[in-house]
């Protein structure tokens, strides 16, 4: 998340009256993230409580005609006990509308915080929290193609340049040219597909203790690789932010946790070193691409691509491919 566009007093509560969510009483931006513009909103309605939610603005990398696909899936979730928020529809029973040529949606704020440290209970919760919207999702009859596949981050790392690489940091050109051929060459094309959300960090993630409370930010969600959400999961959680430290009861716990509700089949798991390194690169691009392009003004941090380098190079040693060849579910 992040705020790209600054949108006045009035032109808020405009905008938020066109919800029937009560009268705006606050609008805070919010920093974390690279790709939209969000503010958490409170509203209240005479002689009832404050409350509270997201909106959202869509600047980058969100298509408008992929709204009712991101936005269903939500509710879709939501309907059978998936630790997500609804859809807010406006007064016309829309779930977006527009502002100055930009799509907006309000949504359910959850309680709960992110964390950056996780435990190994937290991680099982959220591998929990996975499987449980994997199968929930079975019944979701709208389709998406993944836009950031191997292609796109390919498009990035090109558009940035073996010199913006090296800018970033020298070692840089000569692990994306190694990585991005054996992934094109490797890639799986036989493994289970389904709804994915593609995007699982801690940050979107919200929890309670050690539960789960929320599931949020779904604007990659898309049909792919079952596996390959898990590792992308797994390349989020399982490391220091820098990448630099490789955190084994965090994995194993996260493992665990989504194979007590679904469990992964052989050739997934033999799959997941590759779909890691991939989910690793993915990172890494949008990343570099978002270093080298981000606005000075934008209210929002840069993340460092490296963080995701680092991963790439784990995941390609040979030597930890031993982290995926079982869990605490296999012979039971």
């Amino acid at each position: 998340m992040a705020v790209y566009t600054q949108l006045g007093a009035e032109i808020m509560a405009s905008i938020i009256d066109n919800f029937d969510v009560g009268e705006l009483i606050s609008a805070k931006g919010i920093a974390e993230g690279v790709s939209n513009s969000n503010w958490l909103v409170e509203t209240r309605n005479p002689g009832f409580d404050a409350s509270r939610f997201i909106l959202t603005m869509y600047e980058n990398r969100v298509e408008t005609d992929d709204l009712p696909f991101f936005l269903g899936l939500l509710d879709h979730l939501a309907e059978r006990g998936c630790p997500v928020p609804r859809t807010i529809h406006d007064r016309e029973n829309r779930p977006y509308r527009f502002h100055d040529g930009k799509a907006l949606a309000l949504i359910e704020f959850l309680p709960g915080v992110s964390v950056s440290k996780p435990s190994p209970a937290q991680a099982h919760a959220v591998g929990h929290a996975l499987a449980q919207i994997h199968l929930a999702a079975a019944d979701f009859t709208s389709k998406r193609k993944n836009s950031m596949g191997l292609d796109a981050s390919r498009e990035l790392l090109n558009a940035c340049g073996e010199e913006g690489l090296a800018s970033i940091d020298p070692r840089l050109p000569d692990i994306v040219g190694h990585c991005l051929p054996e992934l094109a060459a490797g890639w799986p094309t036989d493994l289970p597909v389904s709804v994915i959300h593609a995007d699982l960090f801690p940050d979107n993630v919200l929890m309670l203790g050690d539960q789960v409370s929320g599931l949020i930010d779904f604007y990659f969600a898309c049909n792919d690789i079952t596996a390959y959400d898990v590792a992308v999961t797994h390349a989020a959680w399982c490391f220091s932010e820098d990448g630099s430290q490789f955190n084994s009861a965090i994995s194993e716990a996260l493992l665990a946790g989504y194979e007590e509700v679904r469990r992964l089949e052989p050739g997934e798991r033999a799959a997941l070193p590759i779909l890691a390194r991939g989910a690793s690169m993915r990172f890494l691009a949008t990343r570099a691409y978002d270093w080298m392009n981000t606005p000075g003004d934008a209210l929002v941090t840069r993340k460092d691509p490296m963080s995701f380098a680092r991963r790439v190079e784990f995941y390609s040693d040979d030597a930890n491919r031993a982290i995926f060849e079982g869990s605490a579910q296999e012979g039971q």
